[in-house]
């Protein structure tokens, strides 16, 4: 049965006697701000559901204490961003974490599998889609609103159980937790990326001066975007950082007239990126360079990438589960192993990746 909870007092009375898992998700908007508005909360706590207003005053405060609480599992599916929503909305991170998007890569399920797909492979549940798009922050809610949003937590607690039971088989819930606890630390960190750059194509085309100088754009743009509440885009475009980067103008002047001649273009911060563009900084010499896939030794790659294939097909894990293109490329760069490289996986590759890895003396 579904509850409409819109009083901090009786979401209270609610978790007075916390169980030991709940199912966990959240609705949120991110259309015109760079931090998720928390829209709503939703909780399957045995047979209950607890759909929470959070836009209550005082609601983030009352739910918070179950966030924190070890002792009861948050079961979440791909919670990525729900994760940053409810460390805005609530002020704290639902840890522990059982991430089912997770578990059910490492039980051999499939990659980046969707809810709705989920609960179709393991409970033959068909869900309705028809919601996705909504405006969450309306209210009040319309009944199709509620009962998608209801839902999305529904069947999470019997994926736990299916998956926690693979996972047991397999010898593999502590991949899962690992994998897991990184999502929290990620969203504890509230850290942007380190070297942005690498995701933009364009950036694979420019010399190491002008990559520099879009580095220093980019990351200028993230703190700005953050401290603003504003997304990245609004603030400067991919081509216009790109752009700058490649040809940057001469005197702060050139750069106003660039601005001004350029539709949407944000002149009003033209000292900021005057400031941002000439300012190096303490880490760009360390920056990897982003290089066209022609530049790169396509033969070491696609070995690293045998290699990372070979040893997925022997543990049974879909193709990107142990490592990306990407984190291959940072490996063949000279770069320590990442990240997301670390503890079960790299148990796992270096046996196989380090002698693809060993440079002529």
């Amino acid at each position: 049965m579904s509850h409409w909870i819109s009083d901090p007092d009786d979401l209270r009375r609610r978790l007075a006697s916390p169980p030991d898992r709940v199912g966990l998700d959240t609705e949120f908007i991110r259309e015109r701000t760079y931090w998720p508005q928390l829209a709503l909360v939703q909780l399957a706590i045995g047979d209950d559901i607890l759909l929470v207003d959070p836009l209550v005053p005082g609601m983030g405060e009352a739910l918070a204490p179950l966030l924190r609480n070890r002792g009861v599992l948050k079961v979440m599916h791909s919670a990525s961003e729900d994760l940053i929503a409810l460390q805005r909305g609530c002020g704290v991170l639902p840890e522990p974490l059982f991430d089912t998007q997770i578990a059910a890569a490492l039980a051999g399920i499939g990659a980046g599998m969707g809810y709705q797909r989920l609960v179709q492979e393991l409970t033959g549940t068909a869900l309705a889609k028809g919601e996705t798009r909504s405006d969450w922050l309306r209210r009040p809610l319309s009944p199709a609103q509620l009962a998608y949003a209801a839902d999305d937590v529904r069947h999470l607690h019997a994926l736990h159980d299916a998956l926690a039971a693979r996972l047991r088989a397999l010898g593999r819930e502590a991949w899962a937790a690992e994998d897991s606890a990184r999502l929290l630390a990620t969203a504890a960190s509230d850290e942007g990326e380190r070297w942005p750059h690498l995701s933009l194509r364009a950036a694979q085309y420019l010399t190491p001066d002008a990559q520099r100088r879009l580095l220093r754009l980019l990351r200028w743009r993230e703190a700005y975007a953050r401290a603003s509440d504003r997304p990245r885009n609004w603030i400067l475009d991919n081509e216009l950082a790109a752009a700058l980067a490649r040809n940057p103008p001469p005197d702060r002047a050139a750069l106003q007239r660039l601005l001004e001649a350029t539709p949407k273009a944000p002149r009003q911060l033209a000292d900021a990126i005057w400031q941002a563009l000439a300012t190096p900084l303490p880490d760009e010499d360390q920056a990897p360079r982003a290089a066209a896939g022609d530049e790169r030794d396509k033969a070491a790659l696609r070995r690293l990438q045998d290699a990372v294939a070979a040893r997925s097909a022997e543990l049974g894990l879909p193709d990107g589960v142990l490592a990306s293109r990407r984190w291959l490329e940072a490996l063949l760069d000279g770069h320590d192993w990442p990240g997301a490289l670390s503890g079960w996986r790299r148990a796992e590759l270096e046996p196989r990746l380090a002698p693809l890895l060993e440079r002529p003396g």
